[in-house]
């Protein structure tokens, strides 16, 4: 295992031999280094991290999970795996030694996020990823003990307004949706953020900074007898700032760009929540 230069590009490579999850040897190839050092820096950090120590800090496992998972799961999945943990759990665990994070340590970071005003099941589905990447580490490498079963779980697996899914399930519902501009951009929005029904339906086009690719959640939106009706959130503590991924901040851009004469205080989504409800409906009856 030695770095040599790419006679074709004029970079590095580097070939190595390492043990899959399988437990089977492999060889594979790395390319693209600038230098002969790089090469050998990567080739150093990536035998660390096939040893699995367990002292080892929670992002390069994370990477090791990710290159594994990366070739068994949809492109898709591992999308929404990448996204969630990188802005959720990364920000909070990434530093810390696997062996030194405690199920105190995930409490803190569930109350966390629930201060945040989070979807019951959005708060669900952050959990479950946190949770399966320990799974993967007593399953693969022997970590003696899942700290966030310790804890106990997060938020609710059914919303009370309506449901959400993760995954592939998601996948084949989005897709029956597509041709719908206003239903999926409601629907991606709401999976891709967490943020609650009426906090979708009251946003305004100030609320979205695109440069930012941020959304300021400041209301809620309810229809009361025949009138629409804007209210603050639940509590005060609802309302915060949310990042969003780069392919969705695209798609809302396209989306605002789509509707016609927009001013700054109409509603991105002129519709009610039982619009909404009654669309997911009868969208599941076609993909069920």
């Amino acid at each position: 295992m030695k770095a040599e230069k790419d006679k074709k590009t004029g970079k590095w490579l580097i070939q190595y031999r390492y043990t899959d999850w399988q437990g089977k040897r492999r060889k594979s190839t790395k390319r693209g280094f600038a230098t002969k050092r790089e090469a050998e820096e990567w080739l150093r950090n990536f035998l660390i991290t096939q040893k699995a120590d367990f002292d080892m800090k929670f992002e390069d496992f994370w990477k090791m999970y990710y290159a594994d998972m990366e070739t068994r799961l949809r492109e898709h999945t591992m999308r929404t795996k990448k996204y969630i943990v990188e802005l959720k759990i990364l920000p909070y665990f990434g530093n810390k030694r696997v062996n030194d994070i405690t199920a105190a340590d995930i409490c803190q970071w569930q109350n966390e996020l629930i201060k945040m005003g989070y979807s019951p099941t959005y708060l669900k589905t952050i959990n479950n990823q946190l949770s399966a990447i320990f799974n993967y580490a007593i399953r693969y490498y022997d970590l003696k003990s899942n700290p966030c079963a310790k804890a106990g779980s997060m938020g609710k697996s059914k919303a009370e307004e309506m449901d959400f899914w993760t995954g592939e399930e998601f996948r084949k519902f989005i897709d029956s949706v597509m041709n719908k501009r206003l239903s999926y951009m409601a629907f991606m929005t709401l999976y891709w953020t967490g943020m609650r029904l009426g906090e979708l339906l009251a946003l305004n086009p100030k609320d979205v900074d695109l440069e930012k690719r941020t959304i300021s959640i400041t209301k809620s939106y309810q229809r009361l007898g025949k009138k629409d009706v804007i209210t603050p959130p639940k509590t005060p503590k609802s309302k915060r700032v949310i990042t969003v991924p780069e392919f969705l901040a695209a798609d809302i851009k396209d989306y605002m760009d789509s509707l016609y004469d927009l001013q700054e205080n109409d509603r991105l989504f002129p519709i009610t929540k039982y619009y909404l409800e009654h669309e997911c409906r009868e969208e599941l009856k076609k993909v069920a």
